[in-house]
């Protein structure tokens, strides 16, 4: 009788498949508005040169940024699934293959007698009995005999089908996560192309590194591990109007309980990006609204406010966060973020811009 395989050897073959994502996090910003003797919500917000973004870069560059950040967030849900589901089925395996050796025992304990003593012929059987209660006693025990070693045979069977059909669950599930790593690889080459054609580089600039314990309340999912789709439907709370997405607003109030309290505004009704359509915000760096470069104490507020919504990105779906001429990219970690126009606000430098799915 075939054995099934150990479970160990599926979990050897998954051990080269599990890729570890950097945790990517999301922030929330005061929805309060910007306090007295406040630059004007708009301040640092210069006009954009034909063609750019008046965050900096292009529309092209910002729709790429976009759709590789959520098609990386889309397959590392499918692969958080089934890396789920190859567990479970795991389990379930090893639990199949011990009933499958007792049930094993059983049939060979059944055959071993059968081997020792001769099996009882039905004829000889019956006719060895001297009274009608005797013949009506053996008929029954054979009839007993009979129905336990039936029985036996096909549990035996059933749970070879069951651990066979578990193994071709896992088989399927170690498809399933080849083909969302190598997506995932492929998300990531997109979004590191679209920078490097923007004449982006990867940058050893360690200077906007800023540190964050706060442990964000994760954002609703679907059954299955992926985000939502969300329009543009609750009303921004900041001084900037217009409608924000209940994901985008949940990242507000995160942000807020964490401690960043300075001036935000989301909803932006021109130029590219997520401001459009209630999936951005960008977070002040200064007290008092929208300046100039980020220094001092500014700037490290800056930099912890950055380090909050990369903690906890995969809590919030954060696409990319960008700060102080570099953006941050859930396949990619930290990336130049060049196309800018040298001021203030398209290089990011007196503001945190955060994108959420």
């Amino acid at each position: 009788m075939p054995v099934v395989a150990p479970v160990r050897r599926t979990a050897a073959r998954m051990a080269a498949l599990i890729v570890t994502t950097l945790a990517v996090g999301v922030a929330i910003a005061p929805v309060t508005t910007a306090p007295a003797g406040a630059t004007a919500p708009t301040a640092g917000l210069l006009a954009a040169a034909p063609g750019q973004d008046s965050e900096g870069g292009t529309p092209a560059l910002r729709a790429q940024l976009e759709a590789a950040s959520k098609g990386y967030l889309d397959a590392k849900a499918a692969l958080d699934k089934s890396v789920k589901r190859q567990k479970e089925l795991g389990v379930q395996l090893q639990a199949t293959e011990r009933e499958l050796a007792e049930r094993t025992s059983k049939v060979g304990e059944i055959a071993g007698v059968a081997y020792r003593a001769g099996r009882l012929g039905t004829a000889s059987a019956l006719l060895n009995s001297s009274s009608p209660e005797g013949f009506m006693d053996r008929a029954a025990a054979l009839d007993a005999v009979a129905a336990n070693e039936d029985r036996a045979l096909r549990n035996l069977q059933e749970t070879r089908d069951e651990a066979n059909r578990t193994k071709l669950a896992l088989d399927g599930e170690i498809r399933e996560q080849r083909k969302q790593v190598t997506l995932m690889a492929k998300r990531k080459e997109q979004a590191e192309r679209a920078l490097t054609v923007a004449n982006a580089k990867a940058s050893g600039d360690t200077s906007n590194r800023g540190t964050s314990s706060a442990t964000a309340k994760p954002a609703p999912r679907n059954a299955d591990g992926s985000w939502p789709s969300e329009s543009c439907s609750v009303n921004d709370p900041t001084p900037a109007n217009g409608c924000i997405t209940p994901r985008t607003l949940h990242a507000l109030n995160q942000a807020k309980a964490a401690g960043f309290t300075r001036y935000v505004s989301c909803y932006r009704s021109g130029g590219s990006g997520e401001h459009p359509k209630g999936r951005a915000c960008d977070f002040a760096a200064q007290k008092n609204g929208f300046g100039g470069d980020a220094t001092g104490g500014d700037k490290t507020y800056g930099n912890n406010l950055a380090a909050f919504f990369i903690r906890n990105a995969d809590r919030l779906a954060v696409l990319y966060v960008i700060w102080y001429r570099q953006i941050w990219l859930p396949s990619s970690g930290w990336k130049s973020y060049s196309g800018a126009g040298g001021d203030p606000s398209s290089d990011h430098t007196n503001h945190v811009h955060l994108s959420v799915y």
